[in-house]
């Protein structure tokens, strides 16, 4: 059964920055494309970031680039995405999901307010 579990969310002031984890478990994590999607209120999801299963390459969504870095660790199952310079349009829940299953798991609500 896959698991997968994002944490590091919070209230933030615009500029602001933030680190995301998300550990999963339950599937082989070394072999699979990892990203982080996002969903506002009342909105649909919006992908973020994407990096490969080795961590040589990464992508970004034209709203965040320049300003959030995602990686990972694949000895402890675990992918970052770290934010910088928030904005209130970066607020939602975000969520780790995989190219293959697209299960998103546990999110973790990011607030970007003043």
């Amino acid at each position: 059964e896959v698991e997968r579990v994002a944490s590091g969310g919070g209230l933030v002031q615009p500029g602001g920055s933030l680190t995301l984890s998300c550990v999963t478990s339950g599937f082989t994590f070394r072999e699979q494309i990892m990203e982080w999607v996002r969903q506002a209120p009342g909105k649909g999801q919006e992908w973020v970031a994407q990096i490969l299963a080795d961590g040589s390459r990464t992508f970004y969504a034209g709203a965040v680039k320049g300003r959030f870095t995602i990686s990972r660790d694949n000895a402890k199952n675990t992918v970052y995405l770290q934010l910088n310079d928030l904005k209130t349009e970066d607020t939602g829940m975000y969520f780790c999901t995989d190219t293959e299953t697209r299960f998103r798991g546990q999110g973790t609500q990011v607030t970007v307010s003043s």
